[in-house]
């Protein structure tokens, strides 16, 4: 039963005037014949219908929610709508006819000051106040209320309407006004196609969404790529829910005696603020935008599960409402010929609810791979403009065509570097958002899982059981391609799909929330100097039709209203004071020989070496053992521009100081320790002591270098006499690296491993005779290095291979023919003495069905082989050569 019908409206008076207090009846000094009159405007504004059979009170039946239109409230002081006038005229508030008329222009008032006026709410608050005048107009003519009553006071004018904000999408309403518009075409083919606009909003929450659009917008939209365009997943209904739907449909063609359309009344349930009784009579409230919801969600196993729910609706509006009024009558009339409609679904056959294009929903998964794939997983599809980005993607529906072959809808997620957006916008590592693009993907598109998480999640932990090796994305906006504009979601559970917007996931929490920094866009390269904010916003660039663009872009326009300032820069540490000079000590342990010092001054060349690389590392002191923070290079690893790697600025070590090794009293174990030089002061040889300093580094450190690989995909894509030319790993994939390789000694023979510089080496044996002669003058035992244990040589065990090979072969013929007995003794027990002849008719048997199975595997493999060769991308102009970054190639 729905809140605001007249008959429903007469019986709440009914039972309401029985309860009003004395106290109220005294306060009330607004005459009964005119509590009547109010009773009778509220009543025609809840039943006027034009003569389309829109309802233009729709909107104003309740208030608007907060949740929905949290700014409505700051717009609007004095909101009202009409179950406002329901409850004064209940309670006996209006202290006068005025206060009400004052409230009915209030309703008009408020629609007009927030929405634009080609907005539908806005139509519709003209319509409604022109009913009022005319009610109140007739009332004065009846002399129930004077002239001056009667006049719909001056609440001030409409102020102008507001720059038309950035397009905020919800897929709840979205999906709420495809359903309204399936059902006004309904409407439209029951009047003859009479309807010529749409006129209410659809929803409370879309009142300033609806019909905004001016022909300006529509013609830039048709001209637009049509790559571009938002779409939605296809129909993909079963048997049952085809007959839900036909059900839901019928009944909406039925109208009472008075020309209303009868399912109208029982569209919403009652407000629970005006009407709490229903509530506490009623158990089990339901509507038919609960039905609806329930279907669309896939809630319902069978025609009969579903009338259960149409059969609570209308028993209860039998329950609550008189025998003698109309939505009694009405009930009554629409449960007996939704169970005819009913009957004759059920009566039809399956094959007459096949879907456009022959596709047979699959509403349990495509098994693929060893996997099923069902609606609402996140998967990754092949990207054929660029096989390191996979697209990211979320199924929708899935199905299988008349040929066989299975598919899935899949709503795309895009990456940064695929969009459009201004200059100073960061993002989330991993980061991704979603667009309205519903697109159709073969089966065998799918590569593989990934998931990914809304930003309030994102920071909390992650899905529970997820593998570790998948990749987790992170989601925060929507996208929208015609306008380049990124609108911040406000509810994550209207961007899934119906059948799992309920359902939650397990997650493994962290130990608190992981603060995620957010980083500059990895387009910021793209900028050119001479861009200005007016110029035009720049175009992307596409490749294949069914893939997202190869290249977004960004400009220099305007900020976003949503978007957040660009994070001030982190400020440098103020500049340290230089250490002192060292203290001279006039005395030198007796452990401090010339030879020693030699030795340092060796080590100190050594170390100085232009050929040694200065592994980073911490800078520590006597007093203080944490290891001082090192700058680090900001960087976008997870979305780069090109799928090459990364190359870093190489960092050079300079140094002043010297190194000095100097040895423990009683112990072998060096230590190092460096020294500023300073001009002034004499460079003069210092007396050494011992130093408890860890080893010195530089904040400029070289960086390690990194090596990087393709993904197995993205690998087998390189023709592999090209893989062959260039370094692999032992899975044969091609290893990129962020610096040339050194100069190092040619293997002494093939098959050897590479070597040390012979700098180096030349070095290192310098070194060690040094150190020898030393131990000798100071009468020292010389050192003996123990030999490393050599590998076992695999062609000494040629031997003992061959043995091991000959018992496999016998252990297994041993196997076969056991195997053999048993298989003739099973044939002994199902034919006795015919036993050989039963063998062979088994074994014709299973080589036909050997014969079957390989025919359809090579059927499959030429279909897979023809699929590939149309799907083939060719990396040429993409590789990376090793002369791109080394001029000795």
């Amino acid at each position: 039963m729905a809140s605001g019908s007249p008959v429903d409206g007469s019986l709440v008076m009914n039972t309401t005037e029985n309860s009003v207090t004395e106290d109220a009846k005294i306060a009330s000094q607004v005459p009964d014949a005119q509590l009547k009159a109010i009773k009778k405007v509220i009543d025609n504004l809840y039943a006027h219908r034009e003569p389309d059979g829109h309802d233009p009170s729709k909107v104003f039946h309740r208030k608007v929610n907060k949740r929905a239109l949290p700014d409505y409230y700051e717009v609007i002081k004095e909101p009202v709508a009409l179950s406002t006038l329901k409850y004064k005229l209940q309670n006996r508030e209006y202290r006068a006819f005025t206060d009400f008329v004052r409230d009915c222009a209030l309703i008009a008032h408020n629609a007009q000051t927030y929405n634009r006026p080609e907005a539908g709410a806005y139509q519709d608050a003209l319509v409604i106040k022109g009913v009022m005048e005319r009610e109140f107009q007739q009332l004065a003519e009846e002399k129930i209320i004077s002239v001056e009553e009667a006049r719909l006071p001056d609440l001030g004018e409409i102020p102008p309407a507001s720059p038309r904000p950035a397009e905020e999408e919800d897929e709840d309403e979205e999906d709420d006004d495809e359903d309204d518009e399936e059902e006004e075409a309904d409407d439209s083919e029951e009047e003859g196609g009479k309807r010529k606009r749409r006129r209410g909003p659809r929803s409370l929450a879309a009142i300033t969404k609806r019909d905004g659009a001016s022909k300006e917008d529509a013609q830039k939209g048709a001209d637009s790529d049509p790559r571009k365009k938002r779409g939605r997943p296809p129909r993909v209904d079963t048997p049952m829910e085809a007959r839900v739907k036909a059900v839901l449909k019928g009944i909406r063609k039925y109208k009472n005696d008075t020309g209303q359309i009868m399912i109208h009344q029982f569209e919403k349930l009652p407000d629970k603020t005006t009407m709490p009784e229903y509530y506490h009579e009623i158990k089990e409230p339901i509507a038919i935008e609960t039905i609806k919801r329930k279907q669309k969600r896939k809630k319902y196993q069978s025609v009969d599960h579903f009338m259960r729910d149409v059969d609570t609706m209308f028993n209860n509006a039998k329950t609550y409402n008189q025998d003698e009024s109309q939505i009694y009558k009405d009930a009554v009339y629409l449960q007996e010929e939704a169970h005819k409609l009913a009957d004759a679904e059920k009566s039809k056959p399956d094959a007459e609810y096949v879907m456009e294009e022959g596709r047979l929903p699959l509403p349990n998964g495509i098994l693929h791979n060893g996997e099923l794939w069902k609606v609402g997983d996140w998967v990754h599809i092949q990207n054929p403009n660029d096989v390191t980005k996979p697209i990211v993607a979320q199924i929708y529906r899935t199905w299988q065509d008349s040929e066989g072959q299975k598919w899935v809808n899949a709503c795309w997620y895009y990456r940064p570097e695929q969009t459009v957006h201004q200059y100073e916008k960061h993002f989330y590592p991993h980061e991704v958002v979603k667009t309205g693009q519903y697109r159709d993907h073969h089966i065998d598109e799918v590569i593989d899982r990934c998931f990914v998480m809304f930003c309030t999640r994102y920071s909390r932990g992650r899905p529970r059981s997820f593998p570790k090796d998948k990749d987790v994305y992170v989601c925060d906006s929507r996208y929208n391609e015609e306008k380049h504009k990124m609108n911040k979601i406000k509810t994550w559970a209207s961007c899934l799909p119906d059948e799992v917007r309920d359902k939650d996931y397990e997650m493994d929490l962290f130990e608190g929330p992981k603060r995620t920094k957010k980083v500059p866009t990895p387009l910021l390269h793209m900028l050119k100097d001479d861009q200005t904010e007016t110029d035009e916003a720049p175009k992307v660039r596409w490749g294949a039709d069914n893939a997202p663009p190869i290249m977004g872009a960004v400009h220099k326009g305007p900020r976003d209203e949503n978007q957040s300032p660009p994070p001030e820069p982190t400020p440098s540490p103020p500049p340290q004071p230089p250490p002192p000079p060292p203290r001279q000590t006039p005395t030198v342990p007796k452990y401090e020989t010339p030879s020693h010092r030699r030795i340092s001054e060796m080590d100190s060349r050594m170390a100085n070496s232009p050929d040694r690389t200065a592994a980073p590392s911490a800078t520590y002191n006597n007093n203080q053992t944490q290891p001082q923070s090192q700058p680090q290079i900001s960087q976008y690893n997870q979305h780069t521009a090109s799928p090459a790697p990364v190359q870093y600025n190489q960092y050079t070590s300079q140094s002043t100081s010297n190194y000095a090794q100097t040895q423990h009293h009683g112990s072998a174990s060096a230590s190092y320790h460096s020294s500023q030089a300073d001009t002034r002061y004499p460079q003069v040889p210092q007396p050494y002591r011992v130093s408890n300093a860890l080893p010195a580094a530089t904040t400029n450190s070289i960086r390690p270098h990194e090596v990087f690989r393709l993904s197995e995909q993205a690998n087998a894509q390189i023709p592999e006499e090209i893989r062959q030319q260039y370094q692999q790993d032992e899975h044969g994939n091609v290893l990129f690296f962020t610096a040339p390789p050194v100069d190092v000694l040619p293997p002494t023979k093939e098959g050897s491993a590479v070597g040390h510089t012979a700098r180096y080496l030349a070095e290192k044996l310098r070194r060690k005779m040094a150190l020898k002669r030393s131990r000798m003058t100071d009468g020292l035992p010389e050192q003996h290095e123990e030999p490393k244990p050599k590998k076992i040589k695999p062609e000494l065990d040629e031997g003992l291979a061959g043995q091991i090979d000959s018992l496999r072969n016998e252990a297994l013929q041993v196997l076969i023919d056991q195997m053999q007995e048993g298989t003739e003794a099973i044939y002994k027990s199902l034919y006795g003495s015919e036993w050989e002849d039963g063998a062979k008719f088994e074994a014709a048997k299973t080589a036909k069905r050997q014969a079957e199975a390989q025919g359809r595997m090579a059927a499959a493999a030429e279909l897979k082989r023809k699929r590939e060769e149309n799907e083939t991308v060719s990396l040429t102009g993409t590789g990376v050569y090793l002369d791109d970054f080394d001029p000795r190639y």
